[in-house]
């Protein structure tokens, strides 16, 4: 017999498991299980293992609305984050509804019954099982969990030391007294170089342009004085609402006084390096600031490896790998034991999981986004998507409590499906990309094949924790575009391609 939920989330990282405690909140009578494909919870904080992994987000604005952060570091190492997942988990009693090694590989809708039909692939025994839902919340993160991106570079057969990317970090892998160069320049590799640097003799960061950079303490003062003298929670509101605050504010004076911006922040930099560093080369963008996601140094952990002389920066191009090294396009050439190809992850849609609506394949290059988080045409189905400007939590909240608010509704009205369909009047709409003004290559190699965004509400996809707070908690359920119906009436349409009219 197949097991049947009333809602199905796929993923127990912090998504999920932020998601399954706002539905015992605010849905208490809800049936669900949690599908993680691997071991145990926690997403990307228990598979990333390199070293020095921590957020660059702080944990006032990444960690749940719910659960306040008690420790002194807001900017936190993984297994820190891990824990505090696993803390959550254990307040609430989630492991129960939790089924790991259950890897959703397809799921597939029927107006008929008004259900989801999910088919998993255990990847402890290899076989597959099938269970259903009224309701699907995807907290498969934006990721493939399989690989990373791994570009090719030419001659890498030929290299004779150790080539490892960043999410498939071996154990026990021994650097100490090596030569190391990390391949790349953004959060991944600014991490891994200064926690290499302590025993490695010596860390190279190669780059082929330049990213921001900004150092903050590890610590929020404000934070710690507040848990001193108020209340656990009202700290953590205040603290949250402080951090949220000044990371829009940053971003806001980014767009809107771009030179400005740039200017203050290499002007920092330069004074952590000292005046005869180079920093126009090395830390000089040629984007304006939040075109691409700024770079936290904790401590200035990064910039201190440099100084020290553990660490440098390299900023030139790779002509090909040989058997000692890496040979550059200016002719010099680095020398390395080991290889580190921190180039990123590979941005995929839904966990690469395969979606078909009565029984047609679901192209999500033709449809549209709907508030950034379900889909057009495809129904009674959730996806958690963060901020590319701001901590990934932030949203993901707001979704889990719009989908909660679209549980009660159905209830209320006894319907059992909500769709999101264009009007008449959303024909014309010209598509524009998923996320707009970002042009980081780990999202601009995806983006032809994600949902488009339309020009107007309810189909943006807008980076703004204060415009998606009004949206998500006080726009009306029932808003002419989400249709509600029940099971076997109106059939899902053909998917309307984006910009076809149709």
């Amino acid at each position: 017999m197949t097991d049947h939920f009333d809602l199905l989330i796929v993923g127990a990282g912090i998504s999920g498991i932020g998601a399954a405690c706002h539905l015992q909140k605010d849905c208490p009578s809800r049936t669900f299980a949690i599908l993680e494909g691997r071991a145990d919870i926690g997403g990307t904080w228990d598979l990333f293992r390199y070293p020095g992994v921590r957020s660059d987000s702080d944990m006032h604005t990444l960690g749940f609305q719910f659960k306040p952060w008690t420790s002194a570091k807001s900017i936190a190492d993984g297994p820190s984050i891990l824990q505090y997942l696993r803390d959550t988990c254990q307040e609430h009693g989630l492991n129960r509804h939790i089924r790991f090694h259950h890897r959703a590989k397809k799921v597939a809708w029927r107006t008929d019954d008004a259900r989801w039909t999910v088919e998993a692939q255990r990847s402890d025994t290899g076989e597959t099982v099938s269970l259903t839902c009224n309701f699907l919340f995807m907290g498969s993160g934006y990721y493939s969990y399989r690989h990373g991106y791994d570009p090719a570079f030419p001659g890498r057969e030929r290299f004779e030391g150790q080539v490892v990317h960043p999410q498939a970090w071996p154990a026990g892998l021994d650097y100490a007294g090596k030569r190391v160069v990390v391949i790349g320049s953004g959060a991944t590799a600014m991490t891994i170089v200064p926690a290499m640097a302590k025993t490695a003799v010596h860390v190279t960061m190669l780059q082929r342009s330049p990213t921001y950079v900004f150092s903050r303490p590890d610590t929020d003062v404000i934070a710690n004085l507040l848990r001193k003298v108020l209340p656990e929670r009202t700290a953590y509101r205040i603290t949250r609402w402080k951090n949220t605050t000044l990371q829009q504010f940053i971003y806001w004076r980014s767009r809107v006084a771009p030179a400005k911006m740039k200017a203050g922040l290499i002007k920092l930099v330069q004074k952590e390096l000292g005046p005869d560093y180079d920093v126009e080369k090395h830390f000089t963008p040629s984007y304006n600031p939040w075109d691409q996601r700024l770079c936290l140094i904790p401590n200035g952990d990064l910039l201190q490896s440099i100084k020290s002389g553990k660490a440098s920066v390299v900023t030139d191009t790779i002509t090909m790998w040989d058997e000692r090294g890496i040979q550059l396009a200016s002719g010099e050439r680095l020398d390395a034991d080991i290889i580190v190809t921190a180039t990123g992850l590979q941005v995929v849609m839904l966990g690469e999981v395969q979606f078909v609506v009565d029984g047609a394949p679901v192209d999500f290059s033709k449809t549209w986004t709907y508030k950034g988080f379900a889909i057009s045409g495809v129904p009674n189905l959730v996806s958690a998507f963060g901020y590319i400007n701001a901590s990934w939590t932030l949203r993901a909240d707001l979704i889990s409590e719009y989908a909660c608010r679209l549980l009660n509704w159905m209830e209320k009205t006894g319907t059992t499906q909500c769709t999101p369909r264009l009007r008449p009047s959303d024909h014309d709409m010209q598509p524009r990309p998923w996320v707009e003004n970002f042009s980081s290559g780990y999202l601009q190699r995806v983006m032809d094949g994600l949902p488009k965004q339309g020009d107007r509400e309810p189909w943006t996809n807008p980076q703004s924790y204060r415009h998606d707070k009004k949206r998500f908690r006080q726009s009306p359920v029932d808003d002419g575009v989400m249709q509600f119906t029940r099971a076997g009436e109106a059939p899902a349409p053909v998917l309307a391609a984006a910009g076809s009219g149709t």
